[in-house]
């Protein structure tokens, strides 16, 4: 009965969260796993979770040693040869699945499904802090590290924790040499999807997030978010320890260095250290002689921005 139904195309199952089909009741069971955030399938070795059984059998495979697909390009191996093969399209560039709603394209399946979900108009999971709600429990229990403070991945180098696992994940390629991800125009490649696609578009002249208020455009919509704060006055982000308030969570985490005494960006020439890696760039200019920011008055050049901004007040009195 249930292979017929392949053929004539019938769903007649269908989620009361998202209104998604299902030709077979039983991917419906398997899919309110996802909404209800039920992960009853547990590894024996590390204790993670899992909502599908098919999804627990692949981790496992993590504790062999047994990865036999290899990249050609880079030599990383995988376990699955689904896996290589969407590999494959961060070196490729290529984005084989597309939204229907809004053509955002992705490397992996999972991720236009995560992706999907934001169009849903249901969003029956909200947190009992901040009334934010979202579409999967799984989302609203990440969501809840930020005002618990737990970070429960932790990186086995450098001992940084994070609220989600591929925070992790993205992390732990600072530690080594992976950067997957390459402009096909100036060939700089990357550690995360996300800031190659914010880099591709230093190349174009499209800015086309506005300011209603002083038209100053912007690439990213985040970008015009941030600086709309500015003529708000809003400062959102908030430090724990002495209750400072910051427009974005980069500057709050910038400022929360000062507390920890944290400096992770390092020369390599003088070993000296940094909290931002803009002022290590700045820094790096003294050794290698780049002065890129110059006065319009007097065509004095400087090796960062505020020592020029600085110096034109002198012109201005």
């Amino acid at each position: 009965m249930i292979h017929k139904l392949s053929h004539t195309g019938e769903h007649p199952f269908c989620c009361d969260v998202c209104n998604k089909v299902f030709s077979c009741k039983w991917n419906l069971v398997r899919h309110k796993h996802s909404h209800s955030g039920e992960r009853p399938y547990c590894c024996d070795v590390c204790n993670s979770t899992f909502n599908l059984k098919t999804s627990l059998t692949k981790h496992k495979h993590l504790h062999d040693s047994e990865r036999p697909y290899c990249c050609d390009l880079c030599d990383k191996t995988f376990i699955e040869k689904r896996s290589i093969i969407e590999h494959m399209y961060l070196h490729s560039g290529e984005r084989p699945y597309c939204c229907d709603v809004c053509n955002m394209k992705f490397t992996r399946n999972g991720g236009l499904i995560r992706h999907k979900l934001s169009h849903a108009s249901k969003r029956p999971y909200c947190c009992d802090v901040c009334d934010k709600t979202f579409t999967t429990k799984h989302y609203l229990i990440e969501h809840k590290r930020l005002h618990s403070g737990e970070r429960p991945y932790c990186c086995d180098v450098c001992t940084k924790t994070f609220t989600q696992s591929g925070s992790l994940t993205r992390h732990k390629r600072s530690h080594g040499s992976e950067r997957p991800y390459c402009c096909d125009v100036c060939t700089k490649t990357f550690t995360q999807n996300v800031n190659l696609t914010r880099h591709k578009l230093s190349h174009g002249s499209e800015r086309p997030y506005c300011c209603d208020l002083c038209n100053k455009t912007f690439t990213t919509k985040g970008c015009l978010t941030q600086h709309k704060r500015l003529h708000s006055g809003e400062r959102p982000y908030f430090c724990d320890v002495c209750n400072k308030a910051f427009n974005s969570k980069g500057n709050l985490m910038v400022h929360k260095r000062l507390h920890s005494g944290e400096r992770p960006y390092s020369c390599d020439v003088c070993c000296k250290t940094f909290t931002q890696k803009s002022n290590l760039k700045s820094h790096l200019r003294l050794h290698f002689g780049g002065r890129p920011y110059s006065c319009n008055v007097c065509c004095k050049a400087f090796s960062d921005k505020s020592s020029m901004m600085k110096h034109q007040r002198i012109h201005k009195g």
